[in-house]
């Protein structure tokens, strides 16, 4: 079994469950408790929320958890589809006072941003600077949870994914040390961090590599599915030449089609999201010769790209009261014809679903897939499924609604957990591979051998099912 090595970062920090006197806690009847408990996608109950604004807080929130045992969240962002950032009768590590952004080598673009910022307050951070660092398409989301899945956006053909930028990360393991994790320093762990969770500790910063950014071009194409009332065949057929654009398209250019729910009565059309981001000096000629193509692919019924700063577009997402979104996503190394008709299929079937199929490859799959613990570098494209339901909607029914998605799933690859709605031992074999999972096993066994770090895609230090190792 490999150790940490020492870091110059790394340090003991022993506390007492009296240090979390200092720290900004909240507690069931607090004012602000309710809003302490709710995250976006559950609400939950927990004995106790602690809001550190150090690394030293959140060891002493950590040692609280262990000595009590306490089952432990950590919230970054709040938007884990299943409310792992909040619990009930645990306690919760909220990191929202850990929202800094700092540029620490101006010359190298490196930028330091605390766990608990948002990738609306990079964003914002970075832009008068003419930088961005690769991200999701959500101000909102946490730049911890994002990060530590993966971190798939609007940059992703571009940029690759926000762990491809990633250099150094600082995290507290459940022992309460601070160890720096980076290329040179417990390598093992910065490999297991670049896609396998918040399985090995509470990471307090990152260090990206920050990129250039001139004006993005950004917006929409609706097309008519014109055809049958359900328009299977027409959707396929636009699937297909779309998949066939994006597969000539320069790495500047990302683009999701995205399938909303039939509206009864209501034509059949299609939206395909335009996201054009190249370098400083780029014309609007070159913008427009990547997109045109994508305005070719049918009849559009309404279209509005329009120039803007990367900072903008970045939407604010809610879930409506009373509804539950329920989400599957496959990583499909080939958009080929029979999964075509599948997601055509799923698409018009009884329960109505709504799908985005985006567009990867680019900077996303130069990556060789034994680099970071997200492999599945050679996808062309992910699929996710998605149903709105209310919260009542008994488990039964919506897996009778999600059947046909299985024709989707069968033909991918690998699945990406942020996106994904459930967590079973199925999921984290799809997400990773065979070795990559006994590798990321190993790194648990290390840095967290009793599994404290277990309310997430949870990867135990025995592997999957086996229960933590004696």
């Amino acid at each position: 079994m490999f150790r940490p090595t020492p870091s110059p970062d790394a340090q003991s920090m022993t506390v007492t469950e009296a240090a979390l006197d200092t720290v900004e806690t909240l507690r069931p009847g607090d004012e602000a408790y309710a809003d302490a408990a709710r995250v976006l996608f559950a609400t939950g109950e927990p004995a106790l929320v602690v809001r550190p604004g150090s690394a030293e807080e959140v060891a002493a929130a950590l040692a609280h958890a262990v000595t009590t045992g306490l089952p432990l969240s950590v919230r970054s962002g709040g938007h884990s589809l299943l409310g792992h950032g909040t619990n009930t009768g645990g306690l919760v590590i909220d990191l929202a006072r850990l929202d800094g952004v700092e540029i620490v080598d101006p010359d190298r673009r490196r930028v330091r941003v605390g766990a608990g910022a948002s990738w609306g307050q990079v964003a914002a951070a970075l832009d008068p600077f003419g930088w961005c660092i690769t991200a999701g398409d959500t101000a909102g989301v946490g730049v911890g949870g994002l990060t530590l899945g993966g971190g798939i956006g609007w940059l992703v053909r571009r940029d690759g994914l926000a762990i491809d930028n990633l250099v150094r990360a600082r995290v507290v393991t459940a022992d309460g040390r601070l160890v720096t994790a980076s290329a040179q320093e417990n390598p093992d762990l910065f490999w297991a961090l670049r896609g396998g969770g918040g399985n090995f500790g509470v990471v307090v910063d990152f260090d990206f590599v920050a990129t250039t950014v001139g004006a993005v071009h950004f917006g929409w194409i609706t097309y008519r599915l014109d055809g049958d009332p359900e328009a299977t065949a027409a959707t396929a057929g636009l699937l297909g030449r779309w998949r066939d654009a994006m597969r000539r398209a320069p790495d500047a250019l990302a683009s999701t089609m995205v399938l909303g729910p039939r509206v009864p009565d209501a034509a059949p059309s299609a939206t395909v999201l335009v996201c054009y981001a190249a370098d400083p000096g780029a014309s609007v000629e070159d913008a427009d010769l990547a997109i045109e193509p994508l305005l070719e692919l049918g009849t559009v019924a309404e279209a509005a790209i329009s120039e803007s700063r990367y900072a903008a577009i970045l939407e604010e997402v809610d879930l409506p009261p009373g509804l539950r979104l329920v989400s599957r996503n496959t990583l499909l190394p080939v958009l080929g014809r029979e999964a075509i008709a599948a997601i055509a299929a799923f698409h018009a079937s009884s329960a109505s679903p709504a799908i985005a199929v985006r567009s990867l490859g680019g900077a996303f799959g130069r990556v060789p897939p034994h680099a970071t613990a997200f492999a599945h570098r050679d996808a062309e494209a992910m699929a996710v499924g998605m149903l709105m339901v209310p919260e009542s909607t008994p488990e039964a029914t919506i897996a009778e609604s999600l059947l046909p998605w299985h024709a989707v799933a069968a033909r991918g690859e690998g699945t990406y957990l942020n996106f994904q709605g459930s967590a079973t031992d199925a999921d984290l074999e799809a997400a990773y591979p065979a070795a990559t999972l006994a590798r990321l096993a190993q790194v648990k066994r290390t840095y967290d051998p009793t599994n404290v770090f277990a309310l997430n895609h949870n990867i135990g230090p025995a592997g999957p099912g086996e229960g933590p190792a004696a």
